[in-house]
């Protein structure tokens, strides 16, 4: 058992619970953040916590307070890298104006209801803006339920309805369970749900977005798929399994999560590439993806940066560019983290994490302005308060 806070300024408190059970966890993130005057809090729980029960218990606990969040496949805590614990970040209410809305029921979403949503959204913050002096610059928070395969679909609603305001995020986990993940929103954790979050800060903040790809000259096409549910089972017109070993160079016999974290592929997207993660493969060959797939559709095999150098050299250029970081708050892949386990780098990626006061979760999956990515750390990195409240 155990419990860690720190506070960024007096801008953003982060609290950190490592505790046997829900109620008690909810119950040190509340001595941590309930005295405080907070916009909202927000929290990442282990899936090793009844996440119903967790949320009831800090709802009761500070009543006045919005909280939102979701399960994980892993915590980055004050401390770096974290399993079965909760992460919260209480945001002040002095620096932060905040509206949310959810979406509900995503197996059967729509875009146009989406953006329906968006537009009432955009109005309620801009009210609430409107009325507080609260600097000029916006963003968005967005966590989604990681197994409801609605990223995009959302992603293309929240685009098109926000005008200028960037988002980011990321997929909520189970650990490596892949079965159910939750999201929390008024006092209750929701499956197949998502919620965004908008906020405007007189702090300065930049978002980011960083892997350790390049592309080779080694492409694949998708010659027959499941778009659907991202399954894709002919690369090449040949199995998709097999082709995808033989590209990558390794065995298909020896396929699995870890294989997939060292091995991802890239699409390119408007002169840029984004890693396209693989989840499994199934029984009959075929190979199940994070992220949206279509038929035709054209994979780069990656090669591999050292993902230390990688993710130092993005915390430097943001520190410089903002005269200084307060905070990181970070959606890390899940399989970026298996990775970086595999090239026995954990220690390193943790330390580094702990002396930039990156906080955050292990996700299923990360979004980044218009896009949904995989095997990257995105994010958003908030500088110093350069004038008073």
């Amino acid at each position: 058992m155990g419990s860690t806070q720190s506070s960024v300024g007096d801008s953003i408190l982060v609290a950190h619970a490592k505790t046997a059970g829900p109620r008690e966890a909810a119950e040190e993130i509340s001595r941590q953040l309930a005295p405080l005057d907070l916009a909202m809090i927000i929290v990442f729980v282990s899936p090793s916590y009844d996440p119903a029960i967790f949320i009831e218990e800090l709802t009761c606990q500070i009543p006045d307070t919005p909280i939102f969040g979701c399960t994980t496949a892993g915590e980055l805590a004050p401390g770096g890298w974290e399993e079965d614990s909760v992460v919260a970040l209480g945001f002040n209410a002095a620096d932060f104006v905040v509206a949310a809305r959810p979406f509900l029921d995503l197996s059967g979403f729509r875009v146009d209801h989406g953006r329906s949503v968006c537009s009432e959204l955009h109005q309620d913050f801009t009210r609430r803006t409107e009325e507080r002096d609260c600097g000029e610059e916006a963003f968005g928070f967005l966590f989604i339920d990681g197994m409801c395969q609605r990223e995009e679909a959302l992603m293309s609603a929240i685009y098109t309805s926000l005008e200028d305001i960037p988002v980011v995020g990321g997929s909520a986990g189970d650990g490596l369970r892949f079965d159910k993940s939750w999201i929390f929103y008024g006092g209750r954790a929701h499956s197949d749900a998502a919620i965004l979050i908008l906020i405007k800060t007189r702090l300065p903040f930049r978002l980011f977005k960083c892997d350790h790809f390049e592309p080779t000259s080694v492409k694949m096409v998708v010659t027959e798929a499941d778009i659907e549910r991202r399954i894709v089972k002919e690369i090449n017109a040949e199995p998709a399994a097999i082709e995808y070993s033989r590209a990558v160079g390794i065995g298909d016999t020896k396929l699995d999560a870890l294989s997939f974290a060292a091995h991802p592929v890239l699409v390119r997207v408007g002169g840029s590439y984004y890693a396209r993660s693989i989840q499994r493969m199934d029984p009959d060959g075929s190979l199940r993806f994070f992220c949206a797939i279509d038929e035709g559709m054209v994979l780069t095999v990656a090669q591999v940066r050292n993902p230390i150098d990688a993710t130092n050299d993005l915390f430097r250029h943001l520190i410089d560019d903002l005269g200084g970081v307060s905070i990181f708050i970070g959606f890390e892949c899940v399989l970026r983290r298996l990775a970086v386990e595999q090239y026995q780098l954990s220690r390193e990626m943790s330390e580094l994490y702990r002396r930039n006061n990156v906080v955050g979760f292990q996700t299923y999956g990360e979004q980044y302005r218009s896009m949904h990515v995989n095997q990257t750390l995105t994010g958003v990195a908030i500088g110093r308060r350069r004038i008073a409240p």
